[in-house]
């Protein structure tokens, strides 16, 4: 595999985490936090072997957590989580069909919220949860639904841009020469 492609996906990754934060008047109008990591960590998961993804969700879980009110780390291991078990059944999964990717960005949106909400919990301070969690839980879910086809539309473009093609092999030898006929 090629380094470039790799390299790729931490920028847009470390795109993803900062552009979470650009979009401050939309994000007071909806009540919600855009984020859009967890459709690159499903990307991940599923083209990518187990280190690239648990070095990326690292880095996501604590560029995430370094412009959030989150304590540092906290978001790293619902990230790995969700990575972890999507790159284990990823022989299972149908990744090249869009609703598939639309219900794994889903659940992989709804799942690192509410993993980080438990760990939350632990701690000293108890984090607010109600109704309007499960606004921001629904209006997040469906984001990165449809953003999660995208990704991968981006990203396979970028590896067919920057990544070698195979080469179609033939089986026939080319020094061979076929005869056909009668003798």
């Amino acid at each position: 595999m090629n380094w470039i492609t790799p390299l790729l996906l931490f920028v847009v990754t470390w795109l993803a985490v900062f552009a979470s934060t650009q979009f401050a008047p939309l994000t007071g109008w909806l009540g919600v936090p855009l984020a859009f990591v967890p459709g690159v960590i499903v990307y991940a998961a599923l083209t990518h072997h187990l280190l690239l993804t648990t070095g990326l969700c690292i880095f996501a879980g604590l560029g995430v957590d370094a412009l959030s009110a989150n304590r540092l780390g906290v978001s790293v291991v619902p990230m790995f989580l969700a990575g972890f078990i999507i790159h284990n059944r990823r022989h299972l999964i149908l990744r090249d069909q869009a609703y598939a990717q639309f219900w794994l960005g889903l659940a992989t949106a709804v799942f690192v919220p509410l993993a980080t909400l438990t760990m939350m919990s632990f701690g000293q301070r108890e984090p607010l949860r109600g109704w309007s969690t499960v606004w921001q839980l629904t209006l997040s879910g469906g984001l990165n639904g449809a953003l999660c086809p995208a990704w991968f539309l981006l990203f396979d473009a970028l590896r067919r841009t920057f990544d070698y093609q195979p080469v179609a092999e033939s089986s026939f030898r080319p020094d061979r020469q076929i005869k056909r006929g009668r003798f």
